[in-house]
């Protein structure tokens, strides 16, 4: 099998963030100390260019915050869950469900396959309910890779 795309040192629950810019800072933080990307300042720097064409919250209280950079090692997601909520510029509000999808900058299709598959997946309630409800961040790694990895 493929390395799975969440593992549970990239998954934070309940995380202690107020704005955007922190939420990312700390799962990339993540990303950087499991090997998965080499900087995290390059790296941060994608995202934000990414989210100043396009909010990447999403109605439902969900977030898909991405990027694909020549810094990222092994294609990812690392998810965080808030309780308070951040705003990542959706209509309807606060996100409590945060993706940071990370794809390396080779042509290949990993970044539109991993974001077209979550962006699928969050449609269904129960997939963002199980994972609100999950203290677990070994099981919420589980979860994700399944439900998001083909």
């Amino acid at each position: 099998m493929s390395t799975p795309i969440t593992i549970e040192s990239i998954v934070l629950v309940d995380i202690d963030a107020t704005t955007k810019e922190e939420a990312t800072r700390l799962l990339a933080q993540r990303l950087v100390d499991a090997g998965r990307v080499t900087d995290i300042e390059g790296y941060l720097e994608a995202v934000a260019k990414r989210e100043e064409h396009f909010p990447t919250g999403i109605e439902g209280g969900i977030a898909i915050p991405h990027a694909q950079s020549d810094l990222v090692v092994t294609p990812s997601v690392a998810v965080a869950t808030s309780s308070k909520g951040i705003d990542f510029g959706a209509d309807d509000g606060p996100s409590t469900l945060i993706f940071l999808i990370a794809a390396p900058a080779s042509g290949d299709s990993a970044h539109l396959e991993i974001l077209g598959s979550l962006a699928r997946k969050v449609m269904h309630e129960e997939f963002c309910d199980e994972l609100r409800a999950e203290k677990n961040p070994a099981a919420i790694a589980e979860i994700v890779t399944r439900e998001v990895q083909k």
